[in-house]
């Protein structure tokens, strides 16, 4: 019988982080690819969503006028949206040993509503220690112009753009944001140059996850019949 491996019963949380149009959605199922391959069982997913009732706000707060909602407002949703993804997806899969990999988590609510939007830092991370109480044990930012990823942000003409509306000035203050960030956790934080080929890029990655992952030690089988998942 064929079986997967997987680390210890602890798991293993990685996100992405960087401003819109990075390339982190690209990189998270690349890096997901790699994983697997190696026999890694994988789960990825995203922020906001995740999850049933994630995926539900994530609507509320990805579209609409970029006044939709005051910073205040968009905290709670987006910490409503990870309270629920944590539940019912995450904390599960590191249970089981799984490796997660996440396309953002708190590190985004942080730029974005902590900083670059309102000066709320302090009010977010009181609330994450509240209510999430959970860090990835890798990050990768991955870096790139403002002006380059506003240009392919804006170019998916998806319905999901309210916050690529703020424009310029404000991708701008989130890459600042994101590399300050990088710098205040370093111990878990890689910076990631993103104006490359996405291959590139993604072996990068994988390195960097090979070495987390070898601090667990032996493998333990998972039967290959249960599927990826």
């Amino acid at each position: 019988m064929s079986v997967r491996m997987t680390p210890s019963p602890t798991g293993l949380f990685i996100t992405l982080e960087g401003i819109d149009g990075s390339g982190k959605s690209t990189q998270a199922q690349l890096l997901a690819e790699g994983l697997r391959a190696m026999g890694y069982d994988v789960v990825r997913t995203r922020e906001p969503g995740g999850s049933p009732g994630a995926e539900e706000i994530r609507s509320l707060v990805l579209e609409g006028p970029p006044d939709r909602w005051s910073a205040e407002s968009e905290l709670l949703l987006f910490t409503a949206a990870r309270r629920d993804h944590l539940e019912k997806t995450i904390r599960p899969a590191l249970a089981q040993g799984k490796v997660v990999i996440c396309d953002r988590f708190a590190d985004s609510t942080r730029i974005y509503q902590g900083i670059t939007r309102a000066d709320l830092r302090n009010t977010v991370d009181a609330l994450h220690d509240l209510m999430i109480g959970q860090e990835p044990d890798l990050t990768y930012v991955i870096d790139i112009a403002p002006e380059q990823g506003l240009a392919r942000a804006q170019g998916r003409q998806a319905g999901e753009q309210r916050f690529e509306d703020f424009g310029l000035a404000m991708q701008a203050k989130m890459r600042a944001g994101f590399l300050a960030l990088a710098c205040e956790f370093s111990q878990r934080c890689h910076v990631i140059e993103g104006n490359r080929p996405p291959s590139q890029v993604a072996a990068e990655l994988l390195n960097i996850a090979r070495a987390h992952l070898s601090r667990f030690g032996p493998l333990a089988p998972i039967d290959a019949a249960k599927g990826p998942a």
